[in-house]
């Protein structure tokens, strides 16, 4: 009997291998995904650190939410995971060994497409092991600066992105999606980071943003996006911040049932409102069966809990 799509962990039936540029460092990584049995979950190994530690991209496990999110173990990181993760929590995917020889995931586009294409070279197989969620039994919320990040139950798996910036090319601007596979191929995957012309020097002097370009980025004049393309969708921005809470949330090592909400939030807010979740044995449990996601939402609406304001780019 074929086993029901969802309620049972999976991997990848081949080797798949890739290679890019870090966004940060500017050197040249490879990476290679591999099959991993049930209950490994997303493992990164260092290949260039030698034997090394694996590094398990699990909450316990963070290491820097400073432009992009970092996992590290026994002073080994991998940087820039959030794309990857998203791809994996996104399709299904439960269990990978990604070994890497450089300290940063490949930016390719900007976007998870890539990682999408090149799972899409292998295929995703089942396992006999159930798949474990963890389920949002009461609301957990925490407040930063002006915006929030909260995580509510309810019966599916849900995010309510809202961002707002001062730049009159991005402003207000929100998403609502319950994700499957299919949704995250078609509204999620294909949007890209996005960056201010202004703030290259400051990343620079920081040593960060080293491989950025036009090629991996959406850049943002006072007045225009510099990329002749233009932007894939008009609400690339916040998609995108949808494509970032999606991998950041994967840090809770199981897939979420219930509602992200966020407002003004970035990489530090979604590794800290699983961090809060998982903290309070009270809010959450584990269960081996989804529930059915309800289909009431209409795309890019969402209630507004705050009230509107302007607010400087997100650098978290």
């Amino acid at each position: 009997m074929a086993k029901r799509q969802g309620l049972h962990q999976t991997t990848l039936r081949d080797r798949v291998v890739v290679s890019g540029i870090g966004v940060h460092s500017g050197k040249p990584v490879a990476m290679s995904l591999n099959p991993a049995e049930a209950d490994t979950g997303i493992v990164f190994h260092r290949i260039d650190a030698g034997a090394g530690h694996p590094i398990h991209a699990r909450i316990e496990h963070l290491h820097a939410t400073d432009s992009c999110t970092t996992v590290a173990f026994a002073g080994v990181s991998v940087a820039t995971i959030e794309h990857l993760l998203a791809t994996f929590n996104g399709l299904g995917v439960d269990n990978v060994v990604v070994e890497i020889d450089a300290a940063e995931v490949p930016m390719m586009d900007g976007s998870a497409a890539a990682f999408v294409d090149l799972i899409d070279q292998t295929e995703i197989v089942t396992l006999s092991a159930p798949r474990r969620f963890v389920k949002v039994l009461k609301p957990v919320r925490i407040e930063h600066a002006g915006g929030f990040s909260e995580l509510l139950p309810f019966d599916g798996r849900r995010f309510e992105i809202d961002i707002d910036f001062e730049s009159p090319l991005i402003g207000r601007q929100a998403f609502v999606v319950d994700l499957d596979p299919a949704v995250f191929r078609r509204d999620l995957a294909r949007a890209r980071t996005f960056g201010f012309l202004k703030d290259v020097e400051f990343y620079w002097s920081r040593g960060l943003a080293l491989g950025s370009s036009l090629d991996n980025t959406v850049v943002l004049g006072d007045d225009k996006v510099i990329n002749p393309e233009g932007l894939r969708f008009a609400d690339e921005f916040v998609r995108h911040k949808t494509l970032d809470a999606v991998g950041d949330l994967a840090l809770a090592g199981a897939p979420i049932l219930g509602a992200y909400r966020s407002y003004r939030g970035g990489h530090r807010m979604n590794a800290k409102i699983v961090e809060t979740l998982l903290a309070d044995s009270d809010a959450w449990t584990y269960v081996e069966a989804p529930l059915a996601p309800k289909r009431d939402i209409v795309h890019d609406q969402m209630t507004v809990r705050l009230p509107a304001a302007a607010f400087g780019p997100d650098k978290s």
